[in-house]
Parts: structure tokens; sequence; C-alpha cells
């Protein structure tokens, strides 16, 4: 007569008698109670990690001069945008920790939008407070966002990446900010109304609406449309705050109709000498905002409107050498990783801000003329035993007259 195995748990030693469940291993056992203890062991551990990471101190809150400090190390100029960014989330984070007063006095979110052409600056400004936060952070893009059931991604995705961000713990994700990038690429297609569908315009926008205000959102973990047998999870975004950007390409002309720079009259060269064209930016208000496409309902969500100044040549000639991870920096630190010592010219410099400021590409333009330049030399250099190279102005001009010519030929 054979006789029966008695398995017992490796962990607590009772049989498989005395349990519901007995789950074998290779060489081991383990009972369903103590899978349920180690579950819930697994979920403390995590949530005291999460808030190890997240953990906020009001004692350890940076001040808005701090974070500004922080942004000039690595942004050049831009004084008006980080000032406004600096004492949002500082706001934000008092927010946070505010507590239910006998006053019943509760401190509304301040979400942002900043409004500056392409190349100076906000989404390294975003990146790079992203660096100092203690709260989960995630930059997403608005052109990618359609209306539910149609191609693209839904706009809870926004709220998909931020819980991936804080380890998906929702009470981390909760209290984070979001950066939504392009936000003008969702503004109205026409002035009026649509009549018909604008499923990655207006509906964008009215989607966006119970994010920004504040409302129960089921989030699909990971993503929407893939795994559409998911389980859903719920986040409360009523604390989290969300920074928008955008290049508003063309809104200058809104803000001189506005302005009524061109106006005929005894008047006329008395109003507009007060004006500088030459940065009218600075002078943006919410009904430009709606005059090029966004919805009141979304601007209303966002009271603090901010903008950047372009980039003059001066800026320019700074972001190339003095914040913390300039262009030249980098190129330094990927020459020196080969052994070999990179040195620029001073008049090289000046000539990639020239063409810079000619090709109107901001300091993404800076970019891409070094990376013209050094194209070659990248390629070669590393296959030779050469110690020290020095970017020359002829050897500038050369290369990127060179890399102008090669792309002419392609067309």
């Amino acid at each position: 007569m054979a006789i029966r195995t008695v398995n017992k748990c490796s962990f607590c030693g009772r049989t498989d008698k005395e349990v519901k469940l007995m789950i074998t291993g290779i060489n081991a056992y383990i009972c369903d109670e103590c899978v349920q203890r180690a579950s819930e062991i697994c979920q403390e551990a995590l949530e005291t990690s999460s808030k190890q990471k997240f953990g906020l101190n009001l004692k350890s809150i940076p001040k808005p001069r701090e974070i500004k400090d922080f942004l000039d190390q690595y942004v050049i100029g831009q004084d008006e945008a980080k000032r406004y960014l600096s004492v949002a989330v500082y706001n934000h984070y008092k927010r946070l920790l505010q507590k239910a007063d006998d006053d019943e006095v509760e401190i509304e979110k301040s979400n942002i939008i900043m409004v500056g052409a392409t190349g100076t600056g906000k989404t390294l400004l975003a990146r790079t407070i992203a660096k100092f936060l203690s709260v989960p952070f995630t930059i997403v893009d608005a052109t990618v966002l359609t209306e539910a059931g149609y191609v693209g991604e839904d706009i809870e995705s926004i709220l998909t990446r931020l819980l991936q961000v804080a380890d998906y713990d929702v009470k981390a994700a909760e209290k984070g900010i979001v950066f939504i990038d392009e936000i003008d690429k969702i503004a109205r297609k026409g002035d009026n109304p649509s009549i018909t569908r604008d499923v990655s315009g207006e509906g964008v926008q009215q989607g966006l609406l119970k994010l920004l205000e504040g409302s129960i959102v089921n989030v699909p973990p990971q993503g929407g449309r893939k795994h559409p047998e998911q389980r859903m999870i719920p986040v409360n975004t009523k604390n989290i705050l969300f920074i928008c950007g955008g290049a508003f390409d063309g809104i200058e002309r809104k803000i001189a109709q506005r302005l009524n720079t061109h106006v005929v009259g005894y008047h006329s060269v008395e109003n507009t000498a007060k004006i500088d064209k030459d940065n009218m930016m600075q002078y943006i208000a919410p009904q430009d905002l709606k005059a090029f496409g966004l919805i009141p309902e979304i601007i209303g969500r966002m009271p603090i409107l901010t903008y950047l100044n372009p980039l003059d040549r001066t800026a320019l000639r700074s972001i190339l050498t003095e914040p913390k991870n300039s262009i030249v920096k980098q190129y330094i630190k990927l020459f020196a990783m080969d052994g070999v010592k990179l040195d620029f010219k001073e008049d090289v410099l000046e000539y990639v801000v020239d063409k810079a400021i000619e090709f109107k590409l901001g300091a993404r333009g800076l970019r891409s003329i070094v990376e013209a330049i050094m194209m070659d030399v990248m390629y070669d250099l590393p296959s030779t035993k050469k110690k020290t190279f020095t970017v020359t102005m002829e050897y500038a001009k050369s290369q990127l007259e060179k890399a102008n010519i090669s792309r002419l030929q392609n067309i």
C-alpha cells in the first residue's frame, strides 16, 4: 500500500491538511495564507519606498527663489517664466500640505500656460524642474491626443504616464505635476465652434476639462485600446498641477490686432510708440489665446499665463557654453570619453550663433549646426590616435557648407 506524502509549507510549517491551498515549487511549498501575508508585506514595502521617494516635509520645501536659482544653472534668461513657474510649484507643495482648518479656506490649484516661440526653452524648463522635485512629474505631448474612440491616444493616457512615474502609487500620483507640451496643436481649426467632429482639436480640449478642473478619472494602467480587458484605476486629479506649453505660432498677429497697432488717426503714432513690435509675446492676454483657438473653459482653468522671450544674440551665445549641460560641454565630454581633448575657437562659437539667428530655429538650431560641423570628426577621430582636436573657423565653414550642399543634392 502506497504511503501518502505530506507536504509542508516552507514558511509556516503547516501541512496541506491544515490549509486551504498548497502551492508547489521546485523544492519548496507555500500555503495560501503565507502568500497573502507576503503580498501584504510587499505592498507595505512598496508604499514605504514611494513615501521616501515622494515624501513632503514643510521644512524641506524649496522656496521660490531656490527653485529659480536651480533653473538658472540650466536655462539662460526667461526670468519672468522662471518666477511664475517657481511660485506655482512652491504653492503646489504648500497646497499638498494644507490641513483642514476651521475657517474652511481651501487653496485652489493654479495651472499654468507658458507661451513662447520654438526653441525658447519651454520643454527645457519643464525637464529641468523635474530634476528638482520630490513629487511625480511627467511630460506628455498633446499632438497625439484624440477623442475617445478615434485613432491616437485617449486623454486618460496623460494620467497613465503619471502613474508609471509614481510606480503605480495612486496617492503619490494624485499629488504630481504634468507638463502638457504642444498645447497649441489642439486649438480649434476655425474661429467658430465646429459643427463637425474636430477629434484632435476642440474635442481634446473638451476632454481635458475634467482633468484640469479636478475629478475622479478611471485610468487604464497599460493604455486604453490595446488592453480593453484591464481593470481601471480611479485617480483624483484635484491635486494634480498641470503646466501647459506651446509655441502658438502666429499669435503675434492676434496680439497686434487687439492692441490696434495699425490704427490710422491722430493718436496712432503715440499708441504704437509704446509697443515693442520685436517682442509682441510680452503683451499676451487670455483673449489672445481664445482668438487663436483655445476654448474659454480651458483658458479659465489655467489662470496663470506667462510668456518666454525670443532669444537674442547674447542669450544664444550664453546657451552654447554657460549652462551645466551646455552644447559645447556635451561635445567636450563626448570626446573626453575617447581620450581626446576638444577645443572650440571663439570665432567658431560666434559663427554658430550667427547661423542660428539666420535659420530662426532658436536654441535647437544651435545643436543642429554644431552637429553638422562635428559629424565628420566624430566619425573619423575614434579610429585614430589623436589626443587633441581644435575646431577652427575654416573647418567649421567648410563642414557646414559641405553639409548644406549634400542635402541640396539629395532633394
